[in-house]
């Protein structure tokens, strides 16, 4: 009996989230800065009424990827609005300036 060989094309990947990480982070305020080589996203919670606030997630990516996550972002956005409407569109800010996820 001939073994079957594995599609070389095919990859499985098994990922787990531990438990502290599995409950997840709220951030209202995210910070993207870039270099040549990298992008850093900041995430922030923002607590209403305290004027100081700390990053509680940094993601670095490469540009590549940063791309990626743009593509599939943008992908599961319409995904969403195609099912539950809408999403309104924040109010225009300075490109140059940081986030606000705020309402």
């Amino acid at each position: 009996m001939t073994e079957k060989k594995p599609d070389p094309k095919v990859t499985g990947i098994r990922i787990k989230v531990e438990d502290d990480v599995a409950p997840g982070r709220y951030a209202n305020m995210a910070v993207v800065t870039h270099s040549d080589a990298e992008f850093v996203l900041d995430f922030i919670f923002l607590q209403p009424g305290r004027p100081d606030a700390k990053v509680n997630n940094r993601v670095i990516l490469a540009p590549k990827n940063a791309k990626r996550l743009a593509i599939i972002l943008n992908d599961h956005i319409a995904k969403y609005e195609k099912r539950f409407g809408k999403i309104p569109d924040p109010a225009p800010q300075d490109p140059n300036q940081q986030v606000n996820l705020i309402n």
